[in-house]
């Protein structure tokens, strides 16, 4: 299921997700199966999202793993999710060499994160509210734009001034985010502009896309900035769906030639949620015999 399904709600709507998996995760299974060339007796694990996510979306999935794990008599595998959005940079090279930092930001979930090894990872700062993702989206309602709103936002941007508008920032010292005050900034800041100009939005659109996208951008990357000189790492990756920003990839290649690190960007296709993520962090997992318990729940909240 795409998010391109909850377009018509403005964000997706939990019970439609999880029956949309309901009905979908069967016929998945076999169409992959059917082109990977193998059956279910040729698999040695099976590997699920355990969260953090949607419960409903979780249950069905994770269920399903269950079942099919305890079918065939082979061993479950329970997944971060977040910590698969990492080791995405492991799917095909170039892999960094450890220890890296990554900054991993979604519509959920905005992160740095300190990698020692495939399964030895440390949290260095994340959001304290809304997630980068989930800026662009909420900004993106405000404008009428369709769901999910980033990467109309990121297309705009590229005809605009992002210079135009100047949004608040957030001034904190330690490694987090927050990105409540930027949604409250703009929010007013509209309302002010449509006061005097009811098509203030419609006649400005792309400048208050470019200008919203470099405010979001220059965020992330000095907290990125900041967590590499603090811990003397030059290997730097991003992952997450907001990865996929042009903005970004293009902010972290500039800077990355400035600090002299060497920067790893997953292909987009790696970049929002995939099953390959899911897989190669079970590889690791198999390799070193983490297996889990047919009896674990999912977490709609799962600390990495």
């Amino acid at each position: 299921m795409t998010q391109l399904d909850h377009e018509k709600y403005g964000g997706v709507v939990p019970e439609v997700a999880s029956r949309a998996h309901l009905a979908n995760i069967q016929p998945i299974v076999l169409q992959t199966l059917d082109k990977a060339q193998i059956s279910l007796e040729d698999l040695d694990a099976i590997a699920c999202t355990r969260g953090p996510g949607l419960m409903g979306s979780l249950v069905v999935g994770l269920t399903y793993a269950k079942g099919l794990a305890l079918g065939l008599d082979i061993p479950l595998i329970e997944v971060n999710h977040m910590q698969a959005h990492v080791l995405a940079h492991w799917i095909e090279a170039p892999q960094p060499p450890f220890p890296f930092i990554n900054l991993t930001v979604s519509g959920g979930h905005t992160q740095l994160v300190m990698v020692n090894s495939p399964l030895d990872m440390i949290v260095l700062g994340e959001t304290m509210d809304d997630a980068a993702g989930e800026a662009f989206d909420k900004v993106g309602k405000m404008l009428s734009l369709p769901y999910p709103a980033g990467p109309h936002i990121d297309k705009l941007a590229k005809e605009g001034n992002p210079d135009a508008i100047e949004f608040s920032k957030q001034n904190f010292k330690e490694l987090t985010f927050s990105f409540s005050g930027l949604k409250t900034s703009v929010l007013y800041y509209l309302q002010k502009q449509m006061k005097q100009n009811p098509n203030y939005i419609q006649e400005n659109m792309a400048d208050i896309c470019a200008s919203l996208q470099k405010n979001i951008v220059t965020i992330l990357l000095k907290k990125l900035k900041q967590a590499a000189k603090e811990h003397h790492i030059t290997h730097i990756g991003i992952g997450g769906g907001v990865s996929a920003n042009s903005g970004l990839r293009a902010g972290l290649k500039t800077l990355a030639e400035r600090q002299n690190w060497t920067a790893y960007i997953p292909k987009f296709e790696y970049c929002t949620d995939n099953a390959a993520m899911i897989a190669i962090v079970a590889h690791y997992k198999y390799l070193n015999k983490e297996f889990a318990s047919l009896d674990i729940s999912p977490l709609a909240r799962y600390k990495l």
